[in-house]
């Protein structure tokens, strides 16, 4: 059996129990002997998969595969979510990802730049194209794009009025004043070790 008809007969037996789970089924590959299902939540979801969920899936999609045995020999099975950080190696990822910014390595290793960064504007059964962080837009064709994924941003978000980065003069006041050392013969509730006698 082929490796494209065994992950047809994965998602065949795959997608009901997802479906079932109110979940989608983000992909499924072959990496050698191990079997990745990925399963995320339904496209404009809040929110992302509960451990709960995923555990679940995984009892019924084990249990599934071994009553068909759709993979000749032995593998192991992986039941996963997408992260954080998301591949997209189908067009089906990009058109689920638009609005989000993404990092793309073109496959011509001569490309200038071969990286490229910035918020996913459009994507379709060809290309997607990009606003670059430098304010650019890019269209790139899907079948040009050696690996991409979602970039996600650490760290809270600045306040409002105020710029990534700088840090509020406040704080570095309080600090300040917390290193001048206090002057005890000045401060009338210090207390003092008692001398043994």
């Amino acid at each position: 059996m082929s490796a494209a008809s065994e992950i047809d007969r994965m998602h065949a037996l795959v997608d009901p129990i997802a479906s079932d789970l109110s979940l989608d089924v983000y992909d499924i590959e072959r990496r050698g002997a191990t079997i990745r299902i990925t399963l995320d939540t339904l496209p404009g979801s809040e929110g992302g998969i509960t451990l709960d969920s995923l555990s679940l899936a995984t009892r019924l999609i084990s249990r599934e595969l071994d009553h068909e045995d759709p993979i000749a020999g032995q593998y192991t099975l992986e039941v996963t979510s997408p992260g954080l950080e998301r591949t997209l190696r189908t067009t089906a990822h990009f058109a689920r990802e638009v609005g989000k910014t993404i990092t793309v390595r073109l496959r011509d290793p001569q490309a200038d730049p071969r990286r490229l960064q910035g918020a996913l504007v459009a994507a379709d059964d060809h290309a997607v194209t990009l606003l670059l962080d430098e304010g650019d837009e890019r269209v790139v064709a899907i079948n040009d794009i050696d690996k991409a994924r979602t970039v996600f941003e650490w760290g809270p978000k600045p306040k409002p009025g105020q710029q990534p980065g700088k840090k509020s003069s406040k704080k570095s006041n309080k600090k300040a004043a917390a290193k001048v050392p206090a002057d005890s013969s000045k401060n009338p509730t210090s207390t003092k070790e008692k001398q043994p006698s």
